[in-house]
């Protein structure tokens, strides 16, 4: 800190990074420009320890890796116009995956609002349908009560962003008489109804085929333990989503594997057969149902969630029972049923359709090197990953033993999600290994940001799958359009090895199967970055696939004797 900063007159953008501190934030990321330089020269006088990234982008979605990590509010900044619209597809991600942050902007003078001034953009607007809320702060005496809050609604209930847009003659007006912050009370979430908790006991106690259905509610709502004893006091199989994976560990003899389009057939083919649907923290999205009017055809529904708004919202629940998930969860541990015959033949369709890693042919199997990596990395590993086949590889086949160690862009799908996202997630936990899965079509999107990991000289470990092609793309081109294969070429890649040491970063490339132990152990020694750079077969398939607009029940595998007999090749929505 600038010791003359005691003799400076208070400004706005001095008393918001006081304010800043006074909420409990450490590090933010962001990139600064003409209309937020006030907040800048603040910085100089604070603790706050800003990271300056390459792209506004690369600020959203290191922000948001970092909020996932910690579960504490990520928060960025950008100036106005450009910066703020970059700033977008990292907002609109943290809002469709419920991450808390805080989003900083510039904005013109006050008096030049609506004049189509330089760098002039309504990103208040802008922002509307993909934030919790946004303020515009049109004097610095709003300052006090929008800051708090912004960061009150970020966390309480549902978490998600919040916009600050923050005219630069606001953040120069004097605040000398504004009071120092004092951070907003958190509303904890209503206790859940008696008489639906007794409800629910008594389903559980009757059913004979119960499943649970979890997903990434459990993580938001602090309920991980509560769900975890609950599934082991009932003993029902249970089923996870993309965004829940962690919440039972990866060996949990009552897990039967991910549900949905890439999820385990065990666990797609309980959930059809169960005549008790237990949803946990889950929203019915259609990644996860497959034809919504197929999915769990005999079942009645519990459905648990901290968001009342998503009970019945798509799956019109039975027994609802909105409010506190972890105290419900708690009362539902009492239930006892007699699923005993149900669970063995659960688990024995674990154990027949369990992944194969033993892939004909020489190249280098994605699978095999993912489930190799969560063997020798340490438990607690942080895996960020960005969007395509290595996304659902990474899913199906790592080891995760809690949901903040799986950092995943579930519902936007935002391919240049990773390396920015790993980087906060490192910032976030120094101490812990985070490792990158990414593959050569999302890596590109944001490899900027190469550059911030190697000048902070964070240790972020990079594993790289090159297929040379948009691997998902040309997926379902084979599948769906009959082979027409469009625009999905990348083999003029570079060499991402060496693209990697000129920023300065150890890398090595590696195409041999017996090299994989060999070069995984090496990457995860580095002290600093590292990059594997792994050439994969370009033929190479996700399987299981549900075809979409299909039910669950109907899944292709790359075996053509798994696949069930009326599968049709349906045409993507």
């Amino acid at each position: 800190m600038n010791t003359s900063a005691h003799s400076m007159p208070r400004n706005g953008a001095r008393w918001l990074t006081q304010a800043l501190e006074a909420e409990g934030v450490e590090t933010l990321f962001g990139y600064p420009g003409g209309t937020i330089m006030p907040f800048y020269d603040a910085l100089v006088d604070s603790r706050l320890k800003h990271i300056l990234v390459r792209h506004e982008q690369g600020a959203a979605l290191a922000a948001n890796g970092y909020a996932r990590a910690s579960g504490k509010v990520g928060v960025c900044v950008a100036t106005s116009g450009p910066g703020a619209s970059n700033l977008v597809t990292g907002i609109a991600d943290a809002m469709l995956d419920s991450v808390p942050m805080v989003c900083l902007t510039g904005q013109v003078a006050t008096p030049l609002l609506g004049t189509d001034a330089f760098q002039e953009l309504d990103v208040f607007g802008m922002t509307m349908p993909i934030v919790k809320h946004s303020f515009l702060v049109r004097s610095v005496d709003q300052l006090p009560e929008m800051v708090r809050e912004a960061f009150r609604i970020a966390r309480e209930g549902r978490p998600g962003p919040v916009l600050i847009d923050l005219p630069k003659d606001v953040q120069i007006a004097d605040a000398s008489h504004l009071p120092d912050h004092v951070p907003a009370a958190v509303l904890p979430p209503p206790a859940p109804a008696d008489a639906k908790l007794a409800e629910a006991l008594a389903a559980i106690a009757s059913a004979e085929r119960p499943v649970v259905y979890g997903g990434g509610g459990i993580a938001l709502a602090g309920a991980v333990h509560a769900f975890r004893r609950f599934v082991e006091a009932t003993g029902i199989p249970t089923a996870l989503t993309l965004r829940g994976l962690g919440a039972l560990p990866h060996a949990h003899p009552d897990y039967l594997g991910m549900l949905g389009m890439h999820g385990t057939r065990a666990a797609n083919m309980a959930i059809q057969e169960c005549d008790l649907l237990v949803v946990v923290g889950a929203r019915f999205d259609d990644r996860a149902t497959g034809k919504l009017s197929e999915f769990a055809p005999f079942a009645r529904v519990i459905h648990l969630d901290a968001d009342a708004y998503e009970i019945s919202k798509l799956r019109t629940a039975d027994i609802a029972v909105p409010g506190d998930v972890a105290t419900s969860l708690k009362a539902l541990s009492a239930a006892r049923g007699n699923c005993q015959a149900w669970r063995t033949r659960c688990f024995a369709n674990r154990e027949k359709f369990a992944a194969r890693y033993d892939a004909p042919g020489t190249d280098i199997y994605a699978p095999a090197l993912l489930k190799r990596l969560s063997e020798v990395a340490p438990p607690d590993t942080i895996i960020a990953c960005d969007v395509g086949q290595h996304q659902m590889w990474v899913a199906q086949h790592c080891r995760f033993n809690d949901p903040r160690n799986h950092l995943t862009s579930g519902a936007l799908g935002t391919m240049g999600f990773g390396l920015p996202a790993a980087m906060g997630a490192q910032f976030a936990c120094p101490d812990r290994t985070v490792v990158l899965v990414s593959g050569d079509g999302s890596f590109m999107m944001n490899v900027q940001e190469l550059v911030t990991i190697a000048r902070c000289k964070l240790p972020v470990k990079i594993v790289l799958l090159d297929n040379s092609s948009l691997g998902m793309v040309r997926q379902w081109q084979e599948l769906f359009f009959a082979e027409r294969y469009s625009e999905i070429d990348l083999s003029d890649n570079p060499d991402f090895a060496a693209l990697a040491q000129v920023f300065g970063i150890p890398a090595k490339r590696i195409i041999a199967r017996g090299d994989v132990d060999a070069a995984l152990a090496e990457l995860l020694a580095q002290p600093g970055p590292g990059l594997l750079h792994v050439a994969i077969d370009a033929r190479a398939n996700v399987w299981p696939l549900v075809p979409p607009n299909n039910a669950n029940s109907t899944m292709l595998d790359s075996n053509p004797a798994h696949a069930v007999k009326e599968t049709t090749h349906a045409l993507p929505a």
